[in-house]
């Protein structure tokens, strides 16, 4: 079948559909099933299945783990049995503590996205039924309207002045018009205009189209072959790499540093050599893969409950960073409830024939559903039997004017409704209520008038035109002329009673709000003023199109009020905004908001949106609100701030742990920890920190957006680092000069001390409260007092002798006890002055 259809542009419709054993009915669903086993699914790039295995493996994919590895297998070799094989299990216990949080975290989420999946309207079982865009299979015949996305790639079969935007294909900036017919089949890809590709979508009109080639045989599929293809980075993701190229500095000159000292002491060479590896681990936050992916789910499962879907859960941290939220205003500041106020002709006299014509227009148009027309279709049932549809010119953003074209007997009219100006534009006379027709120029002055004072009362106004075509059976653009106007329809759409207050928490949130609306200036500037933005500046989309990109990033940060703007001057508004320095989300549904979707920091959508929209967006709510934006925010801030917990609990207590180990390597004739303890210790301070998922953050972490500081992580590593290194090099000096501990107590000692000082600074730096005014989550509490007691148990335990440890005499572990007590209080002083210094 593949082989048949590959020039498929170049054969009839009806030779295709019997190549694809298809009728323009559609498949059964028994035999779409059949080929979906046949075909696969209809999916670039096949995703990857979260098996356990494919999480497990990931969890030692280190290099440094695999360095391990292999030193402890050498280890074995040379038959030292019992360190080699403690080490092997304390990474393998290590590994199985991060795959099952992960594995649990991904399932979760790939959960969550089930709920959101994109669905395409296609005819089986000789019904029109949607079905995941995932499972069209060749032979489907796909309906397509504006605002869908094109499924695969598919030979038309029906169309009515359908355009496409095809510019991720093929580059070119404005729709194609797409038509039915055959062409030669050396027909170049973009000038195939019976043709439809995957990933492109309808920017308006009506068509009917036979699937021919899915996933990786479309022409996308063909490219994404070549080209990787990988979502753009995230303001976290970049932060988090940029630690990681830190954190692997910093480990790599210690532990070169470190293996060579040794090495010169005379030491063991695979000792020394496991030793360096063993402080590479503990330096290393091997579970910051896993608590991050916790952290995502943790919060996506929050959101979701707000009926906020992620579909890409690290979307969730530019939540937190988000500085400023672009939104249209119908339906997310306004009720989204339009209600048809008047229909009045040119001199403002209620005119019942506006009304009736507009109810023409809006009960036979096909296009994408929209408030407008349902309003219309509300306010009165008219009696419109009579009528029959004929032919239609669906609506565009370049025309902005939907045209019908409808018979009654041998009469026939074709009515036009749209924006204001482009209806005026095609009309060259006024029909007032009485029957009276009037030049359109001497009406002209008199319907911007009324366009002015309706806007600044909050109402939205359309135009209404119509002609008599006698013995038209089809209509095209050209037909919209010499058109007679009949007169203006207004709708109010008011703002939501709450939404002045939702406007208010994210200004204290810290997230500025800008209303960015292809409507007229005076209804977007009373809309502001109705949730409290005022005008702060009002932008219109022709004073944009004056703009270079230069002086419209100079002028973006001091307007809130963009009217009048077209599809592409959101993006550039979006892009300005970007440039500025600012974190911005997007929120739209439209056709015309797909391209400022992608280029917002944070693209949020809704359920009900169009398909390009939906699929264009990061973000989708389960409701139309811009209240749960707000939990959305607080949500990305608090999984932020439980992300960093574990960065500065790993950067403090691992790196002074570690760089005191280091150091006392240097002077003291013995290792102060054997590998095989340091990398129990590295376990069992990761414990507590799983639990971080489930903390508490405090109210004053979450009021402002916050970013990735790598200067204020590394200074708080250092100053928390050094303080551990203090109080390290204190209970050396005790041990040794005050307690005279043999090498076994002195390990064993320095074990338990280290592992419950790490264990608890975490509740010291899980908070910038006072520990007494910020109480931490039950789990993490849990989690803290077993570590505790399993480092208090071991050194008499059964298994003591095989670790390296000996009992600790009580009066030791007084001594230990008033040392790590005198730590935590230094640590809450410390951080507060770190704090009140450090403003982030």
């Amino acid at each position: 079948m593949e082989q048949s259809t590959n020039k498929y542009w170049g054969i009839r419709s009806e030779d295709l559909l019997n190549l694809l054993h298809t009728s323009t009915a559609g498949l059964m669903s028994d035999e779409a099933a059949q080929r979906l086993r046949t075909y696969g699914r209809n999916v670039l790039v096949p995703a990857k299945r979260t098996t356990w295995l494919r999480v497990l493996i990931a969890q030692y994919n280190s290099p440094i783990v695999l360095i391990l590895i292999f030193a402890a297998a050498i280890s074995l070799f040379l038959h030292d049995l019992t360190d080699a094989s403690i080490i092997l299990l304390i990474i393998a216990v290590s590994g199985l503590l991060g795959f099952w949080q992960e594995f649990r975290a991904t399932d979760a989420v790939r959960r969550l996205l089930d709920l959101v999946e994109v669905k395409t309207t296609v005819l089986r079982d000789s019904r029109e039924m949607e079905v995941v865009a995932g499972d069209i299979v060749p032979g489907d015949v796909v309906i397509l309207s504006a605002g869908t996305n094109v499924p695969a790639d598919c030979l038309l079969v029906e169309v009515k002045n359908l355009y496409v935007n095809e510019s991720a294909l093929t580059g070119e900036s404005y729709p194609v018009e797409k038509a039915v017919g055959l062409l030669p089949e050396e027909t170049p890809l973009a000038q195939r205009r019976n043709v439809l590709f995957m990933g492109t979508n309808v920017a308006s009109g009506i068509g009917k189209a036979v699937a021919v080639h899915t996933g990786k045989q479309t022409e996308f599929g063909k490219i994404s072959q070549r080209l990787e293809i990988r979502a753009p980075e995230t303001e976290f993701e970049r932060g988090l790499r940029r630690f990681g190229y830190y954190l692997m500095e910093v480990t790599l000159l210690l532990v070169v540093v470190i293996f060579a000292v040794n090495t010169y002491l005379s030491r063991p060479v695979l000792e020394a050599f496991l030793f360096s590896m063993a402080l590479a681990v503990g330096l290393t936050p091997q579970l910051l893969p896993a608590i991050v992916s916790v952290n995502l789910a943790q919060g996506a499962r929050e959101m979701a409950k707000k009926k906020v879907i992620v579909k890409r859960p690290s979307s969730i941290e530019n939540f937190g960073s988000m500085n400023v939220l672009c939104s249209d205003k119908t339906g997310t500041l306004t009720d989204g409830r339009v209600n048809l106020e008047a229909f009045i002709d040119a001199n403002a006299h209620k005119s019942d024939k506006v009304l009736f014509h507009a109810y023409l227009n809006s009960s036979f148009e096909s296009g994408f559903a929209n408030p407008i027309d349902e309003a219309i279709r509300a306010y009165r049932q008219l009696d419109i039997a009579g009528f029959a549809k004929l032919d239609e010119v669906p609506y565009d953003f370049v025309r902005k004017r939907l045209s019908i074209l409808v018979s009654k007997g041998d009469e026939r009219v074709i009515v036009a409704k749209g924006s204001v100006t482009n209806v005026l534009e095609i009309c060259s006379a006024a029909e007032l209520w009485n029957g009276t027709n009037i030049e359109i120029s001497a009406a002209r002055e008199q319907v911007e008038r009324l366009l002015e004072e309706s806007g600044k009362s909050g109402l939205r106004v359309l135009a209404v035109a119509y002609r008599h075509l006698d013995g038209q059976e089809t209509i095209t653009k050209d037909h919209e002329s010499a058109m007679t106007f009949l007169g203006l329809l207004t709708f109010s759409d008011p703002a939501k009673e709450d939404v002045a207050l939702t406007v208010k928490e994210l200004s204290k949130l810290g997230v500025s709000l800008k209303i960015v609306t292809g409507d007229n200036r005076h209804v977007a500037v009373h809309i502001g003023k109705q949730i409290g933005i005022g005008t702060g500046g009002l932008l219109t989309g022709a004073e944009i199109r004056k703009m270079n990109d230069e002086a419209l990033l100079h002028k973006v940060g001091k307007v809130h009020i963009f009217a009048e703007v077209e599809p592409n001057q959101k993006e550039r508004i979006i892009l300005a905004l970007k440039k500025a320095g600012n974190v911005v989300g997007f929120m739209g549904d439209g056709i015309n908001d797909a391209t400022a979707l992608y280029a917002a920091d944070v693209g949020i959508s809704v359920d009900q949106a169009v398909d390009v929209a939906k699929e264009a967006a990061e973000i989708v709510l389960l409701e139309k609100d811009l209240k749960v934006l707000l939990d959305g925010i607080r949500a990305g801030r608090k999984t932020f701030a439980n992300t960093l917990k574990y960065v500065f609990m790993a950067t403090s207590a691992n790196f002074g742990n570690m760089f005191s180990m280091a150091g006392a390597s240097l002077f003291l004739p013995f290792l102060p920890l054997l590998p095989k303890q340091i990398l129990l210790t590295n376990l069992l301070t990761d414990l507590p920190e799983m639990a971080i998922a489930t903390d508490s953050v405090d109210p004053e972490v979450v009021d402002k957006p916050r970013r990735w500081d790598i200067k204020v992580i590394r200074r708080f590593m250092l100053v928390f680092g050094l303080l551990s290194s203090v109080f390290d090099y204190l209970t050396f000096g005790c041990l040794l000069l005050f307690l005279h501990a043999s090498q076994e107590q002195f390990r064993t000692a320095w074990f338990a001390e280290s592992i419950v000082s790490a264990t608890l600074i975490v509740l010291v730096v899980r908070t910038r409260r006072s520990l007494t005014r910020s109480k931490p989550s039950r789990y993490l509490l849990i989690a803290t007092a077993a570590v505790i007691a399993i480092a208090l148990f071991l050194p008499f335990s059964p298994v003591k002798a095989i670790l390296g440890f000996e009992p600790l005499p009580i009066r030791w572990l007084g001594v230990l006890a008033v040392i790590v007590a005198a730590y935590i209080g230094c640590a809450e002083i410390a951080k507060r002055v770190f704090y009140d210094r450090v403003r982030w």
